[in-house]
């Protein structure tokens, strides 16, 4: 009887086995020969008990991975680990594929004497190709949505710069008619400059959201701050907006880069000008606050100046509230807007340490905080602003200029000159190589992105053939390959006085000695 009872388990155990059809079981000897083999392997794989008992289970395998070892290494694995799991294709006796997700278990005596293995399949064929299916819906939609911001963004861009445009060359253009005349053409001069000087700031919006920027984090005096900024405030929004500043008698300074500072409070009150459409109270207030009560994990303990801007416009309903932040979304309309503003803001604050917080109600007005951190004792000041100066080299260079913009290339040449530097010019980075072996230069002052050899390409092969020759870098985008970023660098776009100054800040080589030899007369080339 007490003999009868393991008999009896083990026969239900293996009607078990036999009936389960979803999963192919079956039994391995040490060398992988197939020693047993269940109803679910039949179906699976499409071989009938008495076919497959006896060969090895490598024949489930294709030719690749049979070639490749794959059965054997999984073997070695089980026995040297106690299992293997993998999924991969299989091969079925009609030849055809499945995607299979394999267990192989050793089986050991008590002695640990390997016996074999027990091996586990099952198709998981359906479910893979509804997950590729998913997975290619999801790129689909993905692809769709990507095509929709950059139709968004490119047409808000091209708005901007189409006006900025329109500026630019109506202005001109009534310059030069008044010139013929001799009237004053100030005034066009003056709003061709300041379209300019937009388009510059658009496209700095754009790099920055492109490239993540560098900051330089300063203490920030936000009090005076802002009041540097009224004039420019006043101008930007017009006569219909009544500015009030609200400010302690004394602020703590904050933590920032005080450029991007104070374009992200522009951008802010811009968009509370249109919010108000161009008629009401614009609130700039300021405060320390011990512990903002921002529910957010990565925001570090102490205190945090809040900056707030607070309109009287329509404000925003709570769907429109949740989607403020997301880059090129915006509510003013096709074409009017590229939807970085909001976005913009929002990373610098995260990027100086802080955060950004709307608080808007429709009908009731929108106010949209920087929580910037008080700046610790150990920042340096923020310097004030620099009034714009003409520079002056006490002693003219020769400078070769090279850019493959043929209208960049005459206008940075006409400043050098109206400098008083002798200038060569340079299409490109061969035909600047080229005018180097030729003659002497003081300085080089090139493009960054120009086709076949790059500015900081040119900068490392000046520097092979002429070492020590000072190469200044002008470059739109907003980083430089990382061993050029130590080189001088001018962003464009620039005035002659950023120009002058950066040449005035360069040495000049000192030229060869005689009794060595010299590479030509200066200022000949």
């Amino acid at each position: 009887m007490k003999k009868a009872m393991p008999d009896r388990l083990e026969n239900r155990f293996e009607l078990l086995i036999q009936s389960v059809t979803d999963y192919a079981i079956y039994m391995l000897d040490p060398a992988g020969t197939v020693s047993s083999w269940n109803a679910g392997a039949e179906r699976l794989k499409g071989y009938r008990e008495s076919e497959i008992i006896g060969q090895n289970f490598s024949r489930f395998y294709s030719e690749d991975d049979r070639l490749a070892g794959v059965p054997s290494r999984a073997l070695d694995t089980t026995a040297r680990e106690g299992r293997f799991e993998a999924e991969g294709w299989r091969i079925r006796k009609d030849g055809s594929r499945f995607w299979a997700s394999v267990v192989i278990d050793a089986i050991r005596n008590a002695e640990g004497e390997l016996l074999g293995f027990a091996k586990v399949t099952r198709d998981l064929t359906e479910r893979r190709e509804a997950q590729q299916a998913l997975e290619e819906a999801r790129e689909a939609i993905f692809q769709t949505q990507k095509m929709e911001a950059i139709g968004k963004l490119t047409g808000g861009v091209a708005h901007d710069f189409n006006n900025l445009l329109a500026v630019i060359v109506g202005s001109l253009d009534l310059a030069r008619q008044r010139l013929a005349s001799g009237a004053d053409i100030s005034r066009y001069i003056d709003n061709a400059m300041a379209a300019a000087e937009r388009g510059a700031t658009l496209t700095q919006r754009m790099l920055a959201f492109a490239r993540k920027q560098e900051l330089k984090l300063q203490s920030v005096d936000c009090i005076a701050l802002v009041r540097d900024m009224a004039e420019l405030l006043k101008a930007t929004l017009g006569t219909g907006v009544g500015i009030e500043t609200r400010f302690p008698l004394v602020l703590a300074s904050a933590q920032a880069d005080p450029g991007q500072l104070e374009l992200a409070l522009l951008n802010l009150a811009v968009n509370a000008r249109d919010a108000m459409r161009g008629v009401g109270c614009l609130i700039l207030e300021g405060s320390e606050v011990a512990t903002p009560p921002i529910p957010r994990g990565d925001l570090q303990p102490g205190p945090y100046i809040r900056l707030s801007v607070i309109d009287e416009g329509e404000g925003m309903d709570e769907t429109t509230l949740a989607r403020a932040t997301e880059p090129f979304f915006t509510t003013k309309g096709v074409g009017k807007g590229t939807g970085l503003g909001l976005s913009m803001v929002h990373g610098f604050a995260e990027q100086c340490g802080g955060a950004m917080t709307i608080e808007s109600e429709a009908g009731k007005g929108t106010t949209v905080s920087l929580w910037l951190p008080v700046a610790a004792a150990n920042v340096p000041r923020a310097e004030a602003t620099v009034t714009e100066v003409a520079y002056e080299t006490s002693t003219p260079l020769v400078i070769l200029a090279v850019d493959d913009d043929d209208l960049v290339l005459i206008n940075t040449a006409g400043m050098l000159e109206d400098l008083g530097h002798t200038v060569f010019q340079a299409s490109g980075a061969a035909d600047a190589l080229r005018i180097l072996e030729q003659g002497d230069v003081d300085l080089v002052i090139t493009d960054h992105a120009m086709p076949g050899m790059t500015g900081a390409q040119l900068a490392d092969a000046i520097e092979e053939k002429i070492p020590g020759l000072p190469v200044i870098i002008i470059t739109g985008f907003a980083e430089l390959p990382p061993h050029a970023s130590s080189r001088p660098r001018l962003d464009k776009p620039f005035k002659q006085a950023a120009l002058a100054q950066i040449v005035s800040s360069i040495r000049r080589r000192p030229l060869p000695d005689p009794a060595g030899g010299s590479n030509g007369d200066s200022g000949q080339g």
